[in-house]
């Protein structure tokens, strides 16, 4: 007789925690690819880069976890685009600092309006209490892992 496999991958935590940030971030994609033409982690470039100003491409890679190349192929399609400029650092000539141009500054403030109403109707949604108390477990379980 086949024993009964009872682990469910519908309730594992990893498994949910993918499929809600991957439903959640398509949606949200659908915004800045339609408006801008942007890649998922381009706008996360640009985002670093609006809300710190100017940075290199490692304070972005300390501050988002996302992988080096990654963010030189983000940083390139966005300075192809003209959203943002790139200057080599004068002490360390492997070093460029990136920060956005008028165009780049106008997307991030439009984007920034949209990803704020966006993640206030999920909120809504979710009802405060919960979106309290998901923020609090998310931020311990990324501090955890990380």
């Amino acid at each position: 007789m086949a024993e009964t496999d009872t682990f469910d991958l519908q309730t594992f935590l990893p498994y949910l925690l993918n499929q809600a940030a991957e439903a959640s971030s398509l949606d949200f994609q659908s915004v800045y690819k339609s408006r801008y033409g942007m890649l998922r982690n381009e706008w996360r470039v640009l985002f670093h880069l609006g809300m710190y100003g100017r940075l290199t491409a490692s304070d972005i890679r300390d501050r988002s976890g996302m992988h080096k190349t990654k963010i030189s192929r983000a940083v390139q399609r966005l300075a192809e685009r003209r959203f943002l400029t790139r200057d080599r650092d004068t002490q360390d000539r492997r070093a460029e600092h990136l920060e956005l141009t008028a165009q780049g500054q106008a997307a991030y403030r439009d984007l920034r309006k949209i990803a704020k109403d966006y993640d206030d109707a999920l909120a809504e949604m979710l009802g405060n209490e919960d979106v309290v108390s998901l923020r609090r477990m998310l931020l311990r379980l990324a501090q955890r892992v990380s």
